[in-house]
Order: structure tokens, then sequence, then C-alpha cells
């Protein structure tokens, strides 16, 4: 009987072994692995779609449209690596907004957040950047991940209204030239074109 159960027990103790050697040695670090969702999911991201590089306490949408993924990184290194990947790509920009309340934060009540603003505005630096209230972001979230996809990238940051909310648009295409386009647009309409 001795002789059996070691028969029957040494596969299934070498195969324990073997997955317990490939999880360690094949676990991706969780700094790696949101990396590679950016890598991924920006080739798929477009004109409307939204990006979120929020601190530690932002919510976990119930809403299909939003993916949120933990970094458990630095959300300045976070930003930096986003709008890096986003310059690099062909296909879209970033329009920055900010939560308005962030120039308000006191540091006696959120120690960190004057560093975390000159910090910021190093990273931001020649960038338009749209402060907007914390609820009206999340209003406009919530209206386009009824639609559009938002991805949401959480940190270990633990400041107050820090989030930084890229809402992309089309690299190839200006805001300008829609605005030429659709004057013509009305222009041939009022002629009967």
């Amino acid at each position: 009987m001795r002789r059996v159960l070691s028969h029957v027990c040494w596969p299934l103790f070498v195969a324990a072994m073997f997955c317990g050697s490939l999880g360690a040695a094949g676990q991706t670090p969780i700094q790696s692995t949101w990396r590679a969702a950016v890598d991924e999911k920006l080739p798929l991201l477009g004109h409307r779609n939204w990006i979120l590089i929020a601190d530690s306490a932002y919510p976990l949408y119930s809403s299909p449209g939003v993916e949120v993924i933990e970094t458990n990184a630095d959300e300045l290194e976070v930003v930096r690596y986003v709008l890096d990947a986003v310059d690099r790509s062909i296909h879209v920009r970033p329009e920055v907004l900010m939560d308005a309340e962030l120039a308000y934060v006191p540091e006696s009540d959120a120690p960190g957040v004057s560093a975390f603003r000159g910090e910021l505005a190093k990273v931001l630096a020649g960038r338009p950047v749209e402060p907007v209230t914390h609820e009206k972001l999340l209003a406009e979230l919530d209206q386009a991940s009824k639609v559009y996809r938002v991805l949401v990238l959480k940190t270990r940051l633990t400041v107050p209204y820090t989030s930084v909310f890229l809402h992309l648009n089309c690299k190839y295409w200006s805001d300008e030239a829609e605005k030429r386009m659709r004057a013509k647009m009305g222009s041939a309409a009022a002629s009967g074109r």
C-alpha cells in the first residue's frame, strides 16, 4: 500500500513543484503588467477615449466601459510613462485635465501635496492643463464610459485630488482643422450645395 501511494503521490508532488516554480519564475511584477496593459491598449484607444492616472482611493467602477488596473507605482512615474506612450503614438494626443480642487488642498491637511504639485508641474511643463472640478470630471467619465472605453491606472499616491485625466483626441486632425471643415460645411449648406 505504501508503495502504491508513493507512485500515485509522486507525480502530483512533481507537478505541484513544477507549477510552483513556474509561478515564481513566470510571475510578471505589477510594474510590468500595467506598462504592458498601456502598451497593449493604447493602439486600440482613440478619439473620445480616456486614460486616468488616479490616486489610491479612486473607486472601482461597475460600468463595463471602465477598466481599472492597480499599478502599485508612483503616480508621477505612471503619468510620465502614459504621456510618453501617447506622445509616441501616431493616432492620439492628450488633452490634460486636473481636479481644480488640487490648487486649494493645504499641506496641513494633506502632507506632501505641495511637493506633488511642484513635481507634477515639471512633468506637465509645456502642456495645456484644464482645471475642472472633481465632480464634473467624474460626471464626464460616467457619460463617456457608456459609449467609450476608459482606462484607469490606480497608483499608490495617498494625496487627494491628484488624479490626472487624459481625454484622448485625434493627433492627425486638429481642432482648428475641424472648425474650418465645419465652417465650409455650413457655408455649403447655406448656399444649397
